[in-house]
């Protein structure tokens, strides 16, 4: 059973079609990331999963439990961590975590609310007014309060927005454990780096459609951008390389730009440069980046 099913989610506010038919799986213990530009429908989304807003059509699942007909147990399934500091002023930071606790219908949470805050860095403001907190702290309560009830699938809408490396570096290695406990987690963020280090598979989201769709690895290695460095000591380029010189990488000198789509093609290039007579000084392949992936999806050269 799928973590969440997505199928044909459509969701308009008048002339504007937030989603246009929107279909995906997020299998159990995936590390999922939603990518895309800010108006894509990454948000609008994640409030549909959460049943925060209705779907105009379309079907959401979480482990089985539509959002809408059995948003109970739909709800129980879930965690959301949402880009809003939203907090009551009037609570400590274990109250509004043992609070939290009661909307689940959880008694006697305490060891898990004080394993939470220990590893969110918390346990020194358990008893501070949340008023009293820091935008990092806040971020840090909204994420505890997501994991509260313990729930099987958790996502994350910009978690680390305006946060220090600190929190980043806490929240990751939390996280990052309880996905390899078998929690899924979904993630989306402006950080692009964030989601290349994290997520196994990644969906692209442009003007509320899925424009890409697949392992983080395979991305990387279908979009062209790798590129071969190389400085010759001797000898010059020969013509049958001419094609894949970068137009904006002149080195200078002996030194090329040369795009590369596979790794196989590498040893085409040194042997051509051997054949030509040419002598290496040095060289270097520098892959591809998810930032390069995401800019040329969202300008149309690879859909």
């Amino acid at each position: 059973m799928a973590a969440i099913q997505i199928t044909n989610v459509e969701k308009r506010y008048k002339a504007l079609q937030a989603l246009g038919g929107v279909s995906l799986t997020i299998e159990e213990g995936e590390f999922f990331g939603l990518l895309g530009p800010n108006g894509a429908g990454k948000t609008t989304l994640i409030s549909c999963i959460a049943g925060l807003i209705r779907p105009d059509a379309g079907q959401i699942t979480i482990h089985g439990h539509d959002v809408v007909s059995d948003y109970r147990q739909a709800r129980m399934k879930l965690g959301v961590v949402p880009q809003e500091l939203v907090f009551d002023p009037f609570f400590t930071v274990r109250e509004t975590l043992r609070l939290q606790s009661g909307y689940f219908g959880l008694k006697n949470n305490d060891k898990w609310i004080d394993e939470v805050m220990d590893n969110l860095d918390l346990s020194n403001k358990a008893d501070t007014n949340m008023r009293a907190l820091s935008g990092g702290m806040k971020r840090r309560v909204l994420v505890a309060q997501a994991l509260v009830h313990k729930p099987p699938v958790i996502v994350l809408d910009e978690p680390t927005a305006g946060v220090d490396v600190e929190l980043r570096q806490t929240l990751w290695k939390f996280i990052a454990r309880l996905n390899k406990e078998g929690h899924t987690v979904v993630l989306t963020t402006h950080y692009l780096e964030e989601a290349q280090a994290m997520c196994q598979r990644v969906a692209m989201l442009k003007l509320g459609k899925v424009v890409a769709l697949d392992t983080m690895s395979a991305l990387i290695r279908r979009i062209s951008g790798s590129t071969l460095n190389v400085h010759l000591r001797q000898g010059s380029l020969p013509e049958s390389l001419r094609h894949l010189v970068s137009h904006d990488a002149s080195n200078g000198g002996q030194g090329y730009n040369l795009r590369v789509n596979e790794y196989a093609e590498v040893e085409g290039i040194l042997a051509a440069l051997r054949a030509a007579g040419c002598e290496i000084d040095e060289m270097q392949l520098q892959q591809a980046d998810l930032e390069d992936i995401f800019i040329q999806i969202m300008e149309g050269r690879h859909v």
